[in-house]
């Protein structure tokens, strides 16, 4: 069988592939603000990472699916990080992972048992490093090859973190560095540098465990997971989610070491000007903002890292936790106050 690049045989890899946030609203108008359920905490009313139901006054079942096709070409890779973007759902709603079910599509007509079996055990590293099993799964045989898990995990009611319950004051901290689409599109071109790919894999394989510790933190008031809608897509998802209005400042955000140098090269993705499309309403950028800078607001991140609100006196504390638990880019990106709904970029 002819050796292939798993990126050529997607028309889209990670969660670039996710269908831009206009599109999703438009399939999903009509559906009830609420569910008719009382132990449905969190359900399709809201722009949340992930559903929640409540067993018992003790604890909750946190259930998500993820899945997407490839954004690199080594397979073993490429399992690691969709196990490892598929998890983060749990970890954004306070949630830790307790098992998992594999989502498979492959072409098998281009593609070998040994690059299928070796997207599986990627996946299965992930979980073993967070502690969780791949019980079982469903798999097809598609056109393009597509890979995640859907996703099992436990919480205690109060510790549950929303996406819209942030409060006004509150500070903004994000875990992990921006430019993972870019780096994904300077792959796909072949010109992404051996240390940024590195790079690339060490951010996208990380997994977002800290969230279920921050949400043992009571003065943490919402989390959400940064992925294909940009920084800016979810910081606005939280910014409405909690009828707040959002600042970010540019200069406080941590990019991926090459990211600005390869979007003003032209490295960006056709995602990131949909996500801008679809929202950019919601936001106000600074008159002379370039293009290309832009696009890294709006840059899809695939395993992202999570935004999270929280008590502004403790912000600083709460951010040197997170990056002494192993994310060295955690940063105070903004802040949150009473006003119209939005975001305001500086």
């Amino acid at each position: 069988m002819t050796s292939v690049r798993l990126t050529d045989l997607a028309h889209g890899g990670g969660c670039g592939c996710k269908l831009a946030p206009a599109v999703l609203q438009q399939l999903l108008a009509g559906k009830p603000a609420a569910m008719p359920f009382a132990s449905l905490l969190v359900g399709t009313e809201s722009s949340d990472d992930a559903a929640v139901w409540q067993v018992d006054e003790r604890t909750c079942v946190i259930a998500t699916t993820d899945f997407f096709m490839p954004v690199v070409d080594d397979p073993y890779d490429f399992g690691r990080i969709a196990a490892a973007n598929a998890l983060s759902d749990v970890y954004a709603m306070g949630g830790r992972p307790v098992m998992a079910l594999a989502i498979l599509g492959m072409p098998l007509d281009k593609l070998d048992v040994a690059t299928v079996r070796a997207i599986l055990a990627g996946g299965e590293s992930i979980c073993a490093e967070a502690g969780i099993p791949i019980a079982g799964g469903h798999s097809i045989d598609s056109a393009e090859p597509i890979y995640g898990l859907a996703a099992i995990g436990l919480c205690a009611p109060a510790n549950v973190r929303r996406n819209t319950t942030a409060q006004a004051g509150d500070a903004l901290i994000l875990t992990k560095g921006i430019g993972v689409g870019i780096y994904s599109a300077a792959f796909k071109k072949q010109v992404l540098p051996p240390d940024a790919y590195a790079e690339l894999l060490a951010t996208t394989t990380l997994l977002n465990r800290i969230g279920h510790e921050l949400a043992q933190d009571a003065d943490v008031h919402a989390i959400t997971d940064v992925t294909g809608f940009g920084l800016l897509g979810h910081a606005l998802e939280l910014a409405r989610g909690s009828r707040l209005r959002i600042r970010i400042e540019q200069a406080r955000i941590p990019w991926l070491t090459q990211a600005e140098a390869l979007a003003e090269a032209g490295h960006v993705t056709g995602a990131s000007r949909r996500n801008w499309d679809s929202y950019g309403e919601g936001a106000t950028l600074p008159a002379d903002l370039p293009g290309w800078r832009r696009a890294l607001l709006t840059d899809p991140q695939t395993s992202g890292g999570l935004l999270v609100a929280c008590k502004a006196e403790r912000a600083e504390a709460i951010r040197a936790m997170i990056e002494a638990a192993g994310y060295p880019r955690a940063s105070i990106i903004g802040t949150m106050s009473a006003g119209a709904p939005g975001i305001e970029v500086a």
